[in-house]
């Protein structure tokens, strides 16, 4: 817990982010696969947030920004089957490796 600026007392949240960043050589396809690992992602347990973008400036780049409860459940979705079938589905359509971080989620929280 931390003191908020009144002196209340609150609970303090783990948020863990992760971001994905495609450079696509099919960007058709990419689109299809991600699109559908979104939709379907946001159903685990401990997603609370699933965004997929596309960049305005670098054709075929796209971005998907996961917010998950804590870093277990992100751990445990990147082992997931949901996860291996979207890698194995990029195969063919991707110009090169995807870039993949993990944030830790200083002020990124959702509203309630």
């Amino acid at each position: 817990m931390r003191d908020s600026p009144a002196g209340d007392r609150a609970d303090e949240v783990e948020l863990a982010v992760v971001t994905m960043r495609f450079d696509a050589s099919d960007a058709a396809g990419l689109n299809a696969v991600l699109s559908k690992y979104v939709v379907l992602t946001r159903m685990v347990d401990g997603c609370r947030n699933v965004d997929l973008c596309a960049s305005v400036t670098q054709p075929g780049r796209m971005l998907i920004v996961q917010k998950w409860d804590d870093a277990a459940a992100q751990r445990t979705h990147f082992d997931s089957s949901l996860m291996v079938e979207m890698a194995e589905s990029c195969d063919g359509l991707l110009a090169s490796a995807p870039d993949i971080d993990l944030w830790d989620g200083l002020s990124a929280h959702d509203l309630f």
